[in-house]
């Protein structure tokens, strides 16, 4: 009886709190040391506000890691050495937000660079590289703001068509100038600056297109001419030569003269 009634007894508080407690901790220990596993040696893992936010900044790293979490939401990968944007680089980051790669020598943003990320992508950092040129679908579908700022740009009509799909950070897109230009008139002036004044890199390419092609229809025209040229000539000197063969050839007048000689001497 008296057992039983032992196991009747509400339990002790205290003692429910410190098991709560000691359970806590025995999961917060484990969480915390799958984050450290699932974290890049190059990188510092932490959490900030329930997000998990990945610190690879200033590591002499040459190429994006392979091995990022995948709940990362904020990835700062800025004052490294990276070269290149290879394509599809954060597909597994579905819930990535925030991405600083400026301050590299990123020269290279592949196609489908941003591929996955695109949709959820919040905030994108390129400032202070050395990309000049990307392709169009580099940047597909992308939603987030970007800063291009301090990168030599050459102003031409694809880059024109890349900006035409982009929200630029309105705190430094007067930063992004035309380092080189179709037209030199323009290589040092603000690219939007440019393009708000009215100018349309795409009709210098026409232009270029066609003065390329009309030079191209002149040379071919002029060899024909050449040639045709060339022929009349060859012929006429054939002919001439052919006249002059004929005229040194005894008339028939002669040939008669001769043949009545030789009757007469028979």
């Amino acid at each position: 009886m008296s057992n039983r009634m032992g196991h009747d007894r509400p339990r002790n508080p205290l003692l429910s709190a410190v098991s709560a407690l000691l359970w806590a901790l025995h999961f917060g220990i484990l969480f915390g040391s799958a984050l450290v596993t699932a974290c890049p040696k190059s990188c510092h893992c932490m959490e900030k506000n329930s997000l998990v936010v990945l610190q690879c900044m200033s590591r002499n790293l040459e190429n994006i890691p392979a091995d990022l979490p995948r709940d990362t939401v904020v990835l700062l990968l800025a004052s490294n050495r990276i070269t290149k944007i290879p394509k599809q680089a954060f597909k597994d980051l579905n819930r990535l937000q925030e991405l600083d790669l400026s301050n590299n020598a990123i020269e290279t943003v592949d196609a489908g660079a941003f591929q996955g990320i695109s949709d959820v992508l919040r905030v994108l950092d390129l400032s202070n590289n050395r990309i000049s040129r990307v392709p169009k679908e580099a940047f597909a579908k992308l939603q987030a703001k970007i800063s291009l700022s301090n990168n030599p740009w050459h102003c031409e009509c694809s880059l024109q068509e890349v900006l035409r799909e982009l929200r630029l950070d309105p705190e430094t897109v007067n930063e992004m100038s035309c380092h080189t230009a179709v037209e030199e008139e323009y290589t040092g002036k603000p690219v939007i600056q440019v393009l708000d004044s009215g100018i349309n890199f795409c009709n210098f390419n026409h232009k270029t297109t066609d003065v390329a092609m009309f030079v191209i229809v002149f040379g071919w025209f002029t060899m024909v001419i050449a040639y045709v040229i060339y022929y009349v000539r060859q012929n006429q000197e054939d002919a001439k030569r052919h006249m002059e063969y004929l005229k040194s050839l005894p008339s028939s007048s002669q040939i008669s003269k001769d043949f009545d000689t030789i009757s007469t001497v028979l």
